[in-house]
């Protein structure tokens, strides 16, 4: 089975920096895309940043411009750099990657990290 191996949450104080990783072990797919969501309690999980193959990077506007993610295709491993740390940002981040098929897909999911950001 392919399993999802996140790391490197903790607690910061706020303006300070993580970088959380990804990683990929098992029968391991080629993915189309990698990412990273959150969910705070009693909020909804949401997109904060992905990257496909290609290198194609999308992220919630809430975070643009203070995280970057990044992507080793060998290591089949993405990485989130998180600046600028704000206390909304506390969540737990869940990684996630799929590869698509013809008319579906195979998608997995980390068990999440959590991050906390202190005032």
């Amino acid at each position: 089975q392919v399993q999802l191996v996140e790391s490197g949450g903790g607690l910061v104080q706020a303006g300070g920096s993580l970088r959380l990783s990804c990683a990929a072990s098992g029968s391991i797919p080629s993915f189309n895309f990698m990412g990273w969501y959150r969910q705070a309690p009693g909020k909804q999980r949401e997109l904060v940043a992905g990257i496909t193959s290609t290198g194609t990077t999308n992220y919630a506007d809430s975070v643009k411009g203070r995280f970057t993610i990044s992507r080793d295709n060998a290591k089949n491993t993405v990485y989130l750099q998180m600046n600028s740390l704000k206390p909304e940002d506390t969540s737990v981040y869940y990684c996630n990657a799929w590869k698509g098929l013809t008319f579906t897909k195979v998608e997995y999911w980390g068990q999440g990290t959590q991050v906390t950001v202190s005032s």
